[in-house]
């Protein structure tokens, strides 16, 4: 069985058991692959116009027809859908498990960031959907969540199970497009599509339990 709750206050990180206040917790294992640094900004976003979201798709291999419309050429980015998802930090010291039974005792005691994920090819997009992504789901989502030393945390954890802590942002998986109007002014056409996390200012704890 497994459960999970989240303790979140602001932007802090890195963390390590206080000693003494409970059975020591074991590091679990981290990965080793580093994070992707930070590319330049180089996707400037578009004028919000919700209209041209909802022109007709059409064939990237389309061609203009008689038929033309006054629709402005532009081109813009669409977030079809998001999930609220846990994004640990990928540093070390940052994963603890512990049991079975007991109370696990956690707290910050590293700086670290947790950064964006975005799909291959979607890399110079980050600018562009990030600023859609701020206006049609939360002003809190950036490129990059920081985190500063404090944070505490205490988890009783159930007899005969096996308790997880991770720290991390609790950010959005999104899919997102990027579009452009049709060369004939009535439709839109995809210019490229992926999958991001993104990290948001909020940060904490995500707890659950396993058997082993």
């Amino acid at each position: 069985m497994r459960f999970s709750v989240r303790g979140t206050v602001g932007p802090v990180f890195a963390l390590a058991l206080i000693g003494g206040l409970a059975a020591p917790a074991q590091a679990a294992e981290e990965d080793p692959a580093s994070v992707p640094a930070a590319v330049e900004a180089v996707e400037a976003a578009a004028p919000e116009d919700d209209s041209l979201a909802q022109l007709p798709e059409t064939s990237t291999n389309s061609e203009p027809g008689a038929q033309r419309c006054d629709n402005p050429r532009r081109t813009w980015f669409e977030i079809p859908s998001k999930t609220g998802v846990h994004m640990p930090a990928k540093f070390s010291g940052t994963s603890f498990k512990d049991g079975p039974g007991g109370t696990m005792v956690v707290r910050v005691e590293r700086s670290g960031k947790v950064l964006r994920e975005v799909s291959v090819g979607g890399e110079v997009e980050v600018s562009g959907i990030v600023a859609k992504a701020k206006v049609s789901i939360s002003a809190k989502i950036g490129t990059e969540a920081g985190v500063t030393v404090g944070h505490e945390y205490r988890r009783n954890v159930t007899s005969g199970k096996y308790g997880h802590l991770q720290y991390g942002s609790w950010g959005y998986s999104v899919k997102w497009a990027k579009y452009e109007t049709s060369a004939d002014g009535c439709g839109k056409k995809l210019l490229k599509s992926g999958t991001a996390k993104l990290p948001t200012s909020e940060v904490g704890w995500n707890y659950w339990e396993t058997s082993s």
